[in-house]
């Protein structure tokens, strides 16, 4: 195994109802709270009001920023910077998906140094400090709740990239599963595809970490498991328990403990250049890049292909081949996109793809890509 330092400072409160309890938690970080949320649906469901409602009971202080994008971007986090800068806020809270926590951390970093959020996003300024940031969970998918990442988008560089931090690990994160009953079909879908995916990236970083792959398997095991009772039963508390607690392991650092890095992540890259190009859900890159990730790779690592699906399996005989038909027949199984063309891209989006994988010099951690590696995986993913 690597060497390996285990660290995560956010406090998690996980179950039905938890929500009501937020208002003993606010008191410690301060009189005034900016609250940060996305398109409109925790107004439509009650979720906001429940949380001023905690809020008034602690007697805070708020202002808000809504309209955080699902692939957020730098100008949402300008903007609300200058909110954060004009009221004088003492801490921030994000009740979303993982766009709006992703947004709020880079809104705490830039607010409490005064870099612009693009500076450190591109590690052109290294942020020193930030103010308290609590999340309130309603999308179960990134994990963001509960790690150090966050991920933006640059229209102007055409660029979707990460950024990680110990300084952007939440203090408090409030997982309350009645909050994910609202959750449509298709961001179910598109949460199961992002929690496995985010296995997989760990299973191919770099490092021998047995423990970690049994880890890993599990996960994977876990979301296949309770995928399609959930997708017909959209309103059953248990399952979506299972899942909010699954994509929050999945990244959160449990799984890489003997591994170089958080992932290779170059699967990621790859479907972040389709979202940047076209607005595509998340989910739906990350179901169609893997398995053609995978189809390229098969030559190239075989074994570790085939031990990923000797372990989802318990059968010792499973090879590479069989293995990515797990994979991919489960994506599709569940109503996930598994080819361009299913989200209306053919041939002649091919070479914008590759303009901006190029552009960008997109890559992963563990396996690198250069523009060979491009053609062929975009091949894989169009066949």
């Amino acid at each position: 195994m690597e060497n390996f330092t285990v660290y995560n400072p956010t406090k998690l409160h996980f179950g039905v109802g938890v929500i009501s309890n937020i208002h003993q938690s606010l008191k410690k970080y301060g009189k005034k709270a900016l609250i940060i949320y996305g398109k409109g649906s925790v107004k439509k469901y009650g979720y906001l009001d429940a949380l001023k409602k905690q809020l008034n009971l602690s007697k805070t202080e708020y202002v808000e920023y809504g309209g955080i994008k699902p692939n957020p971007v730098i100008d949402d986090v300008r903007k609300a910077v200058e909110v954060a800068k004009n009221e004088k806020i003492d801490f921030i809270i994000a009740i979303g998906g993982g766009s709006v926590i992703d947004s709020a951390k880079m809104i705490n970093l830039s607010y409490a140094n005064n870099i612009d959020a693009w500076d450190i996003m591109t590690y052109r300024e290294i942020p020193k400090k930030r103010v308290p940031l609590i999340t309130v969970l309603t999308i179960a998918a990134t994990g963001s709740e509960m790690n150090g990442a966050a991920v933006l988008q640059n229209p102007k560089t055409m660029q979707k990239i990460g950024y990680a931090s110990e300084l952007n690990y939440p203090d408090e994160s409030f997982l309350d599963p009645s909050l994910t009953l609202t959750v449509p079909k298709d961001q179910t879908i598109n949460g199961i595809v992002d929690l496995i995916a985010h296995s997989l990236e760990a299973f191919f970083a770099y490092g021998d970490a047995p423990l970690s792959d049994r880890f890993i398997a599990q996960v994977i095991i876990e979301a296949m498991d309770f995928a399609e009772p959930l997708l017909n039963n959209l309103k059953n508390i248990t399952l979506r328990e299972r899942m909010m607690w699954t994509a929050t392991v999945a990244l959160n650092g449990t799984l890489y403990a003997g591994k170089a890095s958080s992932g290779d992540w170059g699967v990621h890259a790859l479907g972040h250049t389709i979202s940047m190009l076209y607005d595509t859900p998340h989910g739906q890159t990350l179901s169609i890049m893997y398995p053609a990730w995978l189809k390229h790779f098969k030559s190239k690592i075989p074994e570790r292909i085939a031990k990923l699906g000797k372990l989802i399996t318990a059968n010792k005989n499973t090879n590479e081949d069989q293995t990515i038909e797990i994979i991919e027949n489960f994506f599709k199984k569940i109503g996930a996109p598994t080819r361009l063309q299913d989200i209306n891209l053919t041939e002649n989006h091919k070479k914008q793809i590759l303009e901006l994988l190029i552009k960008n010099k997109v890559s992963g951690m563990n396996f690198s890509l250069d523009e060979k590696d491009y053609e062929k995986i975009l091949n894989f993913a169009m066949q």
